[in-house]
C-alpha cells in the first residue's frame, strides 16, 4: 500500500519524488498489460482505512486495473502466522502471504525489505519500486 500512497506524500523529499515518478512510470505498463497488477483483501482492507477520502478513492480507481484479486483463505492466514515469526507484522505478514501467489511483491519499505531477506522460504521476488524497474523493466 506504501506505493499506492507514495504519490500523496511529501514531494519535496527526493527518494520519495523519484519513488512517486517511478510508480507513475509504471502504470501505462500496467494499463498496456506489460505487467499484471494484483489486487488483494489485504490492500483494499488497508486502503479503506485511508483517513483521506479522496486518496483512497483515487487508490481504489488504480486497484482496478487489476487482472487478478486474491481472497483470503486459510492458506494466507496460516502463512501469514509463519511470517510474523520472522518479524512481519500483522498486515505486512498477510501482504506477503498475499504476495507469494505472484511473481513480485513491490515496497517502498526499507524496513519490511531488511526483515524479507532473512526469510529463507519466501516464494516471491520482492524489490524496492525503484529496484523493480531497473531489474524487471530495464532488464536487458
Amino acid at each position: 500500500m506504501c506505493v499506492y500512497n507514495r504519490p500523496f506524500d511529501d514531494q519535496s523529499q527526493p527518494r520519495i519524488m523519484l519513488e512517486t515518478r517511478v510508480f507513475i512510470m509504471l502504470l501505462p505498463m500496467i494499463s498496456k498489460g506489460r505487467f499484471d497488477l494484483i489486487n488483494s483483501f489485504a490492500l483494499e482492507y488497508e486502503n479503506s482505512k485511508n483517513p483521506n477520502i479522496e486518496n483512497m478513492l483515487k487508490i481504489s480507481d488504480l486497484l482496478g486495473y487489476s487482472t487478478d484479486y486474491i481472497s483470503c483463505d486459510e492458506g494466507i492466514l496460516d502463512r501469514s502466522l509463519e511470517f510474523e515469526k520472522y518479524g512481519l507484522i500483522g498486515m505486512d505478514a498477510v501482504h506477503i502471504a498475499c504476495a507469494e501467489k505472484a511473481d513480485f511483491f513491490i515496497t517502498c519499505d526499507d524496513n519490511l525489505i531488511k526483515k524479507l531477506k532473512r526469510i529463507d522460504n519466501i516464494r516471491v521476488a520482492f524489490y524496492n519500486v525503484i529496484d523493480f524497474v531497473s531489474r524487471e523493466v530495464f532488464k536487458t
